[in-house]
């Protein structure tokens, strides 16, 4: 038996209107049409579906099996269409995100409050255990959107600038490296530096400062939490460097200094990456743009 959803709707149509007449023209077709199905369905059913002598017209019980059946498919059938309806208009879809940055929870969070107000019916999640697979994730499509600082020539994926920052040291403002005008790898050397729980392939203050130049700290500690980083380098237990934006949002003016990296200073720039076909789609593109100026709004504090 070949069973199509226009056999159910039929099934469905009739049952409710109680006649092929009316059951055609809900179903926007001649009676003569509908006939015919009917005699073909039955044809594959073996048996009749429709107790003809009735008025009205009623549904035999190998019918009633395929109404139930009807029951059941037809109402998912309708909301998957209502679904892609959406989807097509850009009013609906998902965005699962990752991030290779851990200090951009201080500006991610304002974002996504924003992004929300706007499109209540996209998926949002932050998928924080995929920090270290987040870009082989976005290929599997396990995550819609990863925000990094190391874009790569990765095929099917694009990265969408954001914004530029500067990693800024940190110090308490009586430590003896707040006498210099700027930081060097040297004066590292020597100091118990905090730094988030991230391979050190990902944090700037090594990639960009330290490793090049071969320099490896006294200490190394991780935290988790930015606001406890800044504690403790404020209480004179050692250094840090964080991404401006963060400087800005939680920093102490008068207990904590900062200072740029090199005397020339140090930029990074900060990426969406997104699968190409993403893209463009209306809420995707939203997002990129609050991501663009949040960031630079904290920056500016």
């Amino acid at each position: 038996m070949h069973l199509e959803l226009r056999h159910l709707r039929t099934i469905r149509a009739i049952h409710e209107a109680g006649g092929l007449a009316r059951a055609a023209d809900l179903l926007n077709m001649t009676q003569s049409a509908l006939s015919h199905q009917v005699k073909g369905l039955e044809e594959q059913v073996g048996m009749e579906l429709f107790v003809r002598r009735s008025k009205p017209l009623k549904l035999s019980s190998a019918g009633m099996k395929l109404l139930r059946l009807a029951e059941r498919v037809l109402p998912e059938v309708a909301a998957t269409e209502e679904e892609f309806r959406a989807l097509l208009s850009g009013k609906s879809g998902r965005l699962h995100i990752a991030m290779e940055c851990h200090a951009c929870f201080d500006w991610l969070l304002p974002v996504l409050k924003d992004f929300r107000k706007t499109w209540p019916e996209i998926d949002v999640d932050i998928r924080a255990g995929l920090s270290f697979g987040a870009l082989p994730a976005l290929r599997r499509e396990e995550v819609d959107l990863v925000i990094s600082s190391d874009p790569e020539d990765i095929p099917g994926i694009t990265f969408l600038p954001l914004f530029d920052y500067a990693p800024a040291f940190i110090a308490a403002r009586t430590h003896p490296l707040a006498k210099k005008a700027y930081i060097e790898a040297e004066d590292l050397r020597d100091q118990q530096l905090f730094t988030y729980p991230m391979d050190r392939s990902r944090l700037d203050v090594f990639k960009e400062l330290l490793t090049p130049a071969r320099v490896e700290p006294r200490a190394v500690r991780q935290v988790e939490l930015t606001a406890v980083i800044l504690m403790l380098v404020a209480s004179g237990r050692g250094v840090a460097v964080l991404p401006d934006w963060v400087v800005r949002e939680e920093g102490d003016a008068d207990e904590l200094i900062t200072r740029p990296l090199t005397k020339d200073g140090v930029t990074r720039r900060m990426y969406a990456a997104v699968r190409e076909e993403d893209a463009s789609k209306p809420f995707m593109a939203h997002f990129t743009r609050l991501a663009r100026t949040e960031p630079v709004k904290l920056q500016r504090r």
